[in-house]
């Protein structure tokens, strides 16, 4: 009886695991805490306590390409998933690719739907693209129905003062970011990309090699 129970509790885990669709990604005991010119590690440590999820609440990452946002929020929704927790990680293209490609209304609120269910919704990447009106209305819909109810993680490259850039012709964009930002913890890193950092190792080796 233990062991079925057991079987069924790992079956259960995978399949959160699945659905989170994280993909491959670097344990959190990879990353170079020294490396960053600024990152308020207890405020990392606090998000980790997964204390927001039960909240509602958000979690913002800003920092430049290359400076381990993805990596953080990945093992953040990993963590989340293994005390239980329902979730998902989107990019913002995908996410808006998904939902712009839904040819009824009735499709659309189905997949709207499904984007509110999991307890923590991760979209990575606002910032990289520009859209239109319509794909703001969208992304809004997704943040406006999990408001005060789920935790959404945010992973961009620019300030908030910067998203007119992303959303140039968007009515929705200041609501927008008023519900992300209404009840969230935001983390700002700085510093140089760890990939860049990474080539210019590898340079150096290979031009050392005789």
């Amino acid at each position: 009886m233990h062991a079925e129970l057991e079987a069924r509790a790992r079956r259960r885990l995978e399949r959160q695991l699945q659905a989170a669709r994280l993909g491959r990604f670097k344990p959190l005991a990879d990353f170079d805490w020294a490396w960053p010119k600024h990152l308020d590690r207890a405020t990392v440590d606090r998000v980790f306590s997964l204390d927001f999820i039960a909240q509602g609440e958000n979690v913002v990452l800003v920092a430049a390409q290359g400076l381990g946002k993805t990596m953080l929020t990945k093992n953040l929704l990993h963590q989340a998933v293994l005390a239980g927790h329902s979730a998902l990680f989107i990019t913002a293209s995908d996410l808006l690719l998904d939902l712009n490609g839904q040819d009824t209304s009735r499709a659309l609120e189905r997949r709207l739907r499904t984007y509110a269910r999991p307890q923590i919704l991760a979209i990575d990447e606002v910032g990289y693209l520009s859209y239109d009106a319509h794909a703001a209305d969208l992304l809004f819909q997704v943040i406006s129905r999990r408001y005060e109810q789920r935790a959404i993680v945010i992973t961009t490259n620019l300030l908030f003062k910067q998203w007119d850039t992303v959303f140039p012709n968007a009515s929705c964009a200041v609501a927008l970011i008023d519900r992300l930002t209404h009840h969230a913890e935001i983390i700002p890193i700085e510093g140089e990309s760890y990939r860049k950092r990474d080539a210019d190792l590898t340079q150096k080796k290979r031009r050392a090699t005789p």
